[in-house]
């Protein structure tokens, strides 16, 4: 029988994760660097874990032994995904995580040859980020095959972000935007670009931002110029046109741990009511050089609900031998109808 091991089972997203694998019928084996956490889920589902920490290849590839898929889960995964990701090179085991961050896709695609070699899949973002929004690039280029430019943007409504959420974005302040212009990624001001979304009598305000799309999405769908989008109020949007004054400061790991200790003082995550009263508004739009346009939108749960349901999903066709190997997107690998089966409807 094939091995699924979640590292970093402790963390908010993690125990989410090992929830909705327990209501498919899965058995994992559950890691990370906490032992008490960590053994005492395990020992509450009835499951087998194993403590080790990501300081070195050497050290995590001990740990792998008998495991057939790696869904790791504990971020910042701009720090932690490295390590993880060749421990699994060097041991022959497909590589699934849960991150949005635009340089960890990179690695993994930098690493697309060696992983072909080896005959395993390299998938980043296996939850909220990326999964709902590359399913809409794709579905988008299906309907405009010629289409040259992309735009995605999430709305959250009621949602609230976790520790790791919080830290993820903590470790990239002042660091700025991001968008793919040409087929390149290039940095730009986060917040460059704004616009609102008009849906069923609704007006979203969104302002462009770094999410993984911009990387994802070129490699899903080939086309070569994508912008994403998220839901913010104005003021916050138009006090982002005065950052560039502030990024120096923002970027020193002194303000980072002042934050860091602010983030430890609140709530893991959002509870399980708010969770249930949560959703998210996903919209894209596609663009061909005649300037013609075709949009799209849908819905679905809240991040952290969707991220438990997706990874989940992923890992068992995994487990189930339906994987290409390299690197792979979860819309590319598995079709635009991948979110379909976690659609909200009205």
């Amino acid at each position: 029988m094939k091995k699924l091991l979640i590292y970093g089972a402790n963390g908010y997203t993690g125990q989410l994760i090992c929830d909705e694998a327990f209501r498919s019928g899965l058995s994992p084996i559950l890691a990370g660097r906490n032992a008490d956490a960590v053994n005492l889920i395990a020992k509450n589902y009835g499951w087998e874990s194993r403590v080790f920490s990501l300081g070195s290849v050497e050290e995590i590839a001990t740990h792998l032994g008998g495991i057939d898929v790696v869904l790791h889960c504990a971020g910042p995964f701009r720090f932690t995904a490295k390590n993880m990701m060749l421990a699994c090179l060097e041991r022959n085991i497909h590589y699934l995580d849960i991150t949005g961050e635009i340089e960890v896709f990179a690695l993994a695609h930098s690493l697309h040859e060696k992983a072909s070699a080896k005959n395993i899949m390299l998938m980043p973002g296996t939850g909220f980020d990326v999964v709902p929004t590359d399913c809409m690039g794709l579905k988008l280029k299906e309907k405009m095959p010629d289409a040259t430019n992309l735009e995605l943007a999430f709305v959250t409504l009621g949602g609230q972000v976790s520790h790791g959420t919080a830290m993820s974005m903590a470790a990239k302040l002042g660091e700025g935007g991001a968008c793919r212009k040409d087929g390149k990624v290039i940095k730009e001001p986060l917040g460059k670009k704004s616009k609102t979304i008009r849906t069923n009598g609704k007006d979203f305000f969104v302002m462009s931002i770094p999410w993984g799309d911009v990387f994802t999405a070129f490699h899903t769908t080939g086309i070569g110029n994508i912008r994403a989008f998220t839901g913010v109020p104005k003021n916050v949007f138009y006090l982002l046109k005065f950052q560039f004054l502030f990024n120096p400061i923002l970027r020193t790991e002194s303000f980072r741990n002042w934050l860091r200790k602010k983030i430890d003082n609140r709530p893991a995550g959002p509870t399980p009511e708010k969770r249930a009263k949560a959703k998210s508004f996903i919209w894209g739009e596609v663009t061909n050089s005649n300037g013609q346009k075709v949009n799209h939108s849908f819905w679905v749960p809240e991040g952290y609900t969707l991220t438990a349901k997706t990874a989940v999903a992923i890992s068992k066709e995994v487990l189930q031998g339906n994987w290409k190997a390299g690197y792979q997107t979860p819309a590319g690998c598995y079709g635009s109808g991948l979110i379909e089966p976690f659609l909200l409807s009205f």
